[in-house]
């Protein structure tokens, strides 16, 4: 059974686990990395900001852990949807190891129901490459657009809040 529950500092250890696995893959295929914001990415489990969430398998692994902000960054959305009620998911990753049930597909679903649960109108996110724009387009998130940032191209999406079944692959 799977759980989404709020990281604790208690969770260092295995999100430091996950993030390196993840690494590895990336690096294997000649992908930028996250290594070199490890550390940063591993003391977010202190979780001041009650947004950054893990996903458990079992009670026993962690094999995702996802951001969820109430304010996506002022860059790529217009002023009117800066100020529509949604949620901004963020640095999320998955230990490879257990692609197989799509830990990413089920956190990026999770967001989409929590946000409908929250009263809220949207999901979104953005990213740096097209294969993770199709991969995030494979989960319900549609392109809104491109745009220039720091002299990178981010692919802005975003998914309508729904109420989602979700009892199947996590416990409630």
């Amino acid at each position: 059974m799977l759980v989404m529950r709020p990281a604790t500092p208690e969770d260092r250890p295995a999100v430091r686990h996950l993030i390196l696995a993840r690494c590895v893959w990336m690096e294997e295929r000649g992908m930028p990395s996250w290594r070199p914001q490890l550390e940063d990415l591993v003391s977010q489990c202190d979780n001041p900001c009650g947004d950054v969430w893990v996903l458990e398998q079992d009670g026993e692994r962690l094999v995702g852990r996802t951001t969820l902000q109430e304010h996506a960054p002022p860059w790529g959305w217009t002023e009117q949807e800066k100020g529509e009620p949604s949620l901004y998911m963020t640095t999320s990753m998955t230990d490879p190891a257990f692609r197989g049930f799509k830990p990413g597909t089920l956190m990026a679903w999770w967001a989409v129901d929590r946000a409908a649960t929250l009263g809220l109108w949207w999901v979104r996110r953005d990213c740096m490459f097209p294969e993770l724009a199709t991969y995030y387009s494979s989960q319900g998130y549609d392109l809104v657009r491109e745009v220039e940032f720091k002299g990178h191209r981010l692919f802005m999406m975003a998914r309508e809040a729904e109420r989602l079944d979700l009892a199947e692959p996590f416990h409630r």
